[in-house]
């Protein structure tokens, strides 16, 4: 019993990610050397001031340059000042802080009314 069990949360596990990786086939993240010719053609704000404008909610601890739906997105892993991971969205083509996830609360994130 405890291993039909097993199998079973085993195959639902499975059929979610395989649905979550589909729903993100589309999107893909930049090699080096297409980051670098994206910013050598000023196709994206530089990656420096997308860190500053995020930095006030923690420490920067990765970075890519992503293409989500049809845009250029920074996706950037913060660690908050409470020790909680979360990432930021962040528009490549003008720096708008698009998304911040990981329980806002609990990384310490502060909303402004311009984000």
């Amino acid at each position: 019993m405890i291993l039909v069990r097993s199998l079973l949360v085993g195959l639902v596990l499975g059929a979610g990610a395989a649905a979550v990786t589909a729903a993100h086939a589309a999107d893909r993240c930049l090699s080096p050397n297409e980051q670098k010719a994206k910013t050598a053609a000023h196709a994206v704000v530089p990656l420096s001031r997308v860190m500053r404008s995020v930095k006030q909610h923690g420490e920067i601890i990765h970075a890519l340059l992503c293409e989500r739906g049809g845009r250029l997105v920074y996706v950037l892993t913060v660690l908050g000042r409470n020790g909680k991971v979360g990432q930021a969205s962040v528009d490549a083509a003008n720096g708008a802080v698009i998304s911040l996830q990981g329980q806002d609360e609990k990384l310490g994130i502060v909303r402004n009314s311009g984000e």
